[in-house]
Formats: C-alpha cells, sequence, structure tokens
C-alpha cells in the first residue's frame, strides 16, 4: 500500500482527556477517534491491527478449542433476559429500548441468555453435546464514567466462546481447551499474562479465572504469592489468605471467658481508632458490626422473623428480594470485601446502609451497632466464627463490639455464646503481606487489567431458561455450560501500553499493521525508483509494506512511521544508494545493505518474527 492512497491521520498532541499511554498514542497514530462519551471508531490503519487481533482469536479457539463460530444478532428480545432473571440483576449498564410493537429489546451487553436460547431450540439429545460455539461481536455497557478510551467505554467488541455440556466432566474438559487457547493467543501478541482466582460476579456459576495483565493504570488489584512454585494469584474480589489469630495488644491469644457480657459507657467512641484509645486495647480484639442494603439476594430468609417484612419476588429463575438487610460481622483490624459479601449472599450489589436505614435495622447509629439486637440476619467473617464440616467454632473470645445502644460498647463477648450467625463466610479483603492458603509466604500485590475470563457457569441458564436434552437412559436432563470471554479493544490497548516508547507504538508482529515500511528521503529520480523496486519484491515475498510517497520533510516520514508502530523502516537516501538504512523499531541505529539484498533480510526479519510469537 501507498500512503497516497492510504488514510494517515497522525497527532502531534494527544487531546487534555487521553490520560495513559494507549489511550494517547491510539488517538495520535490514527488508530482510533472519538465519536462519543464512551464511543470510538477505529480508521483504517488501527482497523488492520484490530482485525488481525480477531483473526489470533478466531484461530485459536477453532483449533485448540475445537469451537465452532456463530453470528448472534446485537439486538435482542428482552424475553429471554426475563427467563434468565437478569433482567433487573443486570442493571443500568443494561441499554434496553422498545420497537414499534412495544416488544422489550436490549442492545446486548453479553450473549449467553442469546447462545442459550439458540442452542435450546435445536437440542434434543446427549450426541449433540457438547456444543461449543463462539462470536466476536459488538456489545454496549451503558458505563457510569468510561475512561481511558477503548479500555472502558460503552460500545466495545467482545470475543465469547460458549459451551454447553452434558455433565461437569465435559466442562472440565472443555474449560481446559479454552484455557491453553488463552495462553496461545496471548503468547502471540507478546503479553505476559497472570492467570488469578476471580469473582464471577454479575455472570454467577462456580469457578472462574481471569487474564490479567499488569498495569500501573489498572482497574483490578491482584494478590500474588512471590513463591514461584506456588503460584497462588487471584483478583483481591476473589483472594483468600491463612487465618490469624485473634491476639491483644500484648500479642496474646484470649481463652474464651467466663464473664457475662457487660456495657460500658463510651463518650465521644466512634471509630476503631477512638476504641483503641479508649480501652487501651488492640483492634484484633474488637468486633466491627456494618449494616449493608443487600440487592437481589436469592438467598433463602423464610425462616428469619426479620425478613417477613421483606418483600420476595416469585420468577421462572427463582425466587429473590429485590432489596433486603445484612449485618456483617468482621474483626475490627480487617476490612469486608464487598464482592465477597456480594456472591455469599447470592446478591447482584451489596451497599453500606446509609444513617436512617442503620438505625431502623440496628436501633444504633454506626459505631454502636452490636451482634445482639437487629432486624438482620447476621453474616460472620471467619475471624469472627469459622465453619468446618458444617460446624461453627469461635475464633474471637473475650471481644469488645458495639452494644445497639448509642454511646455504649459491650466487653466480655463470646461468639456462639451472646450471639449466632445466620451464616459464615470468608468475606474478607486480602492484602499484601497476609499469607498465601497454600505456601503460607506474604503476598505482594500489584495493578492489572482484566483482558479475559473463563466461567464455569454450570445450570445457571439452563435451568432458568428450560434447557434439556434426552440423557442416554432416555430421561430429560439439564445441561451445564462455560464461558470464554476476552475483550478485544481492551487486549488491543493493553498491547500498546505493554509495548511503546518517546517516539510512539511498538508493534509485535503479529498486530503491526503493516510490517515493513518503506521511505523514500524524497519519493523522486533515483530514489523513487529504487524504493518503487524493493516495495514490489517486499509485496512479491507477502510481506504486509506501506511505501511513504508522501511529498513531506524526512523527519515527518519518520516521525509518523515510528508513532504508528511499523516495526521495521527501510530508507532509501540518495547517499546510500546503492545500499539502504535497515532500522527495526526496537533499535537505535541503522544497518547499511545493499538494495539486492534487502527485500530477503527484510523477510527473513519478519519470518522470525513471527515464528518467535507463534511458535
Amino acid at each position: 500500500m501507498k500512503t497516497s492512497q492510504y488514510y494517515i491521520s497522525t497527532l502531534r498532541d494527544a487531546p487534555s482527556e487521553a490520560v495513559i499511554e494507549s489511550h494517547k498514542l491510539m488517538l495520535r497514530a490514527g488508530i482510533t477517534r472519538k465519536l462519543g462519551n464512551g464511543l470510538y471508531t477505529y480508521l483504517p490503519i488501527g482497523l488492520r491491527s484490530l482485525r488481525k487481533l480477531e483473526e489470533i482469536i478466531r484461530e485459536e479457539w477453532n483449533e485448540t478449542a475445537l469451537a465452532l463460530e456463530f453470528k448472534p444478532t446485537v439486538i435482542v428480545p428482552g424475553e429471554i433476559w426475563k427467563e434468565s432473571g437478569r433482567w433487573e440483576t443486570m442493571g443500568n449498564q443494561m441499554l434496553k429500548a422498545k420497537n414499534r410493537g412495544e416488544q422489550d429489546m436490549v442492545v446486548s451487553p453479553t450473549a449467553e441468555e442469546a447462545y442459550t436460547a439458540i442452542v435450546r431450540d435445536g437440542l434434543t439429545s446427549y450426541k449433540q453435546l457438547p456444543v461449543n460455539f463462539y462470536q466476536i461481536n459488538t456489545k454496549y455497557r451503558d458505563e457510569i464514567r468510561p475512561r481511558y478510551g477503548v479500555m472502558r467505554g460503552r460500545e466495545f467488541i467482545m470475543a465469547d466462546g460458549y459451551t454447553m455440556n452434558a455433565d461437569d466432566d465435559s466442562l472440565d474438559e472443555s474449560y481446559k481447551l479454552y484455557e491453553k487457547a488463552y495462553f496461545r493467543i496471548f503468547k502471540r501478541l507478546g503479553l505476559k499474562i497472570i492467570p488469578v482466582r476471580a469473582d464471577s460476579g454479575a455472570m454467577g456459576g462456580s469457578g472462574s479465572e481471569e487474564f490479567m495483565v499488569e498495569s500501573p493504570v489498572g482497574d483490578d488489584t491482584l494478590i500474588i504469592c512471590p513463591n514461584e512454585s506456588c503460584g497462588y494469584a487471584a483478583n483481591v474480589e476473589k483472594a483468600a489468605c491463612r487465618s490469624d489469630e485473634s491476639t491483644d495488644k500484648n500479642g496474646k491469644k484470649h481463652d474464651a471467658t467466663n464473664l457475662q457480657k457487660e456495657d460500658v459507657e463510651t463518650p465521644n467512641v466512634f471509630s476503631i481508632e477512638d476504641m483503641e484509645k479508649f480501652f487501651d486495647e488492640s483492634p484484633k480484639m474488637f468486633i466491627k458490626a456494618l449494616i449493608y442494603r443487600v440487592i437481589n439476594s436469592a438467598l433463602d430468609y423464610s425462616s428469619l422473623k426479620c425478613a417477613e417484612k421483606w418483600n420476595r419476588v416469585e420468577e421462572k429463575s427463582g425466587s429473590f428480594y429485590p432489596v433486603s438487610y445484612a449485618c456483617v460481622l468482621i474483626r475490627a483490624d480487617l476490612d469486608v470485601n464487598e464482592a465477597k459479601l456480594a456472591s455469599t449472599l447470592k446478591a447482584s450489589e451489596v451497599v453500606l446502609a446509609d444513617d436512617e436505614e442503620v438505625r431502623q435495622i440496628a436501633g444504633a447509629g454506626h459505631g454502636f451497632v452490636s451482634p445482639f439486637s437487629q432486624s438482620a440476619p447476621i453474616i460472620a467473617d471467619f475471624s469472627v466464627v469459622a465453619t468446618e464440616n458444617g460446624k461453627m467454632t469461635a475464633q474471637m473470645h473475650d471481644a469488645i463490639c458495639g452494644s445497639g445502644k448509642d454511646g455504649f460498647h459491650t466487653k466480655n463477648v463470646e461468639p456462639l455464646r451472646d450471639f449466632t450467625p445466620f451464616l459464615c463466610a470468608d468475606v474478607r479483603t486480602v492484602k499484601a503481606g497476609d499469607l498465601c492458603p497454600l505456601c503460607g509466604q506474604k503476598f505482594t500485590s500489584t495493578k492489572g487489567n482484566e483482558l479475559g475470563h473463563i466461567f464455569k457457569l454450570g445450570q445457571k441458564y439452563t435451568k432458568s431458561m428450560n434447557v434439556s436434552f434426552l440423557g442416554k437412559d432416555g430421561k430429560p436432563q439439564t445441561p451445564t455450560m462455560g464461558c470464554y470471554g476476552i475483550g478485544v479493544d481492551r487486549t488491543l490497548a493493553s498491547v500498546i501500553e505493554a509495548n511503546n516508547d518517546e517516539k510512539g507504538i511498538i508493534w509485535p508482529m503479529t498486530l503491526a499493521p503493516f510490517q515493513v515500511c518503506v521511505v523514500p528521503i524524497r519519493y523522486d529520480g533515483k530514489m523513487k525508483e529504487a524504493a518503487d523496486k524493493i516495495y514490489e519484491e517486499l509485496k512479491s515475498r507477502g510481506i504486509e509494506v506501506l511505501l511513504d510517497d508522501r511529498n513531506e520533510r524526512p523527519g515527518v516520514k519518520f516521525a509518523d512511521m515510528e508513532l504508528i508502530g511499523i516495526p521495521l523502516r527501510i530508507t532509501v537516501g540518495e547517499k546510500n544508494l546503492p545500499n539502504v538504512e535497515f532500522v527495526p523499531r526496537t533499535s537505535n541505529t541503522a544497518q547499511l545493505v545493499p538494495i539486492e539484498e534487502v527485500s530477503k533480510k527484510a523477510a527473513d526479519f519478519v519470518s522470525a518474527e513471527l515464528a518467535r510469537l507463534n511458535g
């Protein structure tokens, strides 16, 4: 391709709203242009790299994951979302509309419902399973605060694989095939990936794993064990750690006390820091009680008197409480992990209750909430009460907590004697310095961006959407599902984020819009003749080459090619003829090569880079 036949639109400076390198460089290099808030258009040169990324995913999912491509619509009926139960629980991210027939429609934020409905209509026998489809399609989520360009836009491209399996063993096989494909894909992109345990969030299901890339502007906090032979890594939303003992200020662990709980007047004591000073004690001896408002909880609270006033909604997909409450207990030196809590409560969201709600539920204000008297189920973190084989065991003794009365706290508190939780769970936020549950090493933490996520969805969708097949015994059975996603735009931006310098992008050969650029100092006379010769020879060798035939100063041409990130530049200058300059994008020095040899040398360079990444 010649630049005179192409659209090159570079910028000297990025708009002020671009704060991360990938966003700046995608705008400056003419890869994308902003059309609206969170909406980006790919220009021709950017689309070349985007399509290469899609093709790498397609190849690996075809060959390694053994999947078949299908193409669902972007606009889908709201009815299938109501069947699955996510019409309400997906929240405001979902863009809803009505067609002229007043039918509810959805601009698809994800395709689990569409896939399930499509396969359901043709599934009859176990002989058809597993059904392994994928799609690379446009999605829309109405992000409250889109930022970082295509890294977190409203419209985006997702590659989504889905499997419907006869049983859990078959699902495990599909899961492993996709996992292998993920490692292959990211290797071909030159990205160092950290696979981590993850929360399934709104997708539901059991097991899930994220594929993260380390980034200082990452949305996620990763908890990592430094012991390479252990390999534990998890998103902070899912991370677990070894339990540590509740000890007093002298490091002593207390035994169960025989003293009865006693209220102590605590004027002007509101925070944990205030309690430390007043009681002259470690926060590891305090129980922190927090009231949470819980959205769309699918737990069964029918045995609790406090739940009698809560509205319970019955739908095809099951029953849930649109709004309920929970009193969460945790050791006072620790923090509640709201993603873990939402998962424990089978809820779409949890938020701290406001002052009025806290008083209504607990009978006292923040700082004085107690586990003894409130109108909400008690959820105890394992730091307070643990469970093993269904048996609860107190992890704190002789503790101090809120009394349920303003201006008072209670001492000599014994969990299980003075209160009994509705359920116990790990809802603790793990931090750097906590101990790995597998090997005991101290965790480190880093920021990362999620590029891919694989889920074992189980029967979440197949049950709610009434999918069945006839098993080998001739009886109806419910299949299980897996889901495997890659954010295509986000991955492209992450490659740029990891591969750039002060001059611009440094594309890996697998994604470069063009593999080689030929830049004549002036496109006339002998330089034009030499540049055209090299250009034609490279094309005949199957090399994707861009010939810069613009009437621009050499500095402008060089700067544009470096900004765009083409991996190899061949510079044709009159003073060097019959030699030309051979300049890899990652090198600061030029090598003089005879014209007769340069096309082969360039082809070998391209081939070696592709082999390194694709091998």
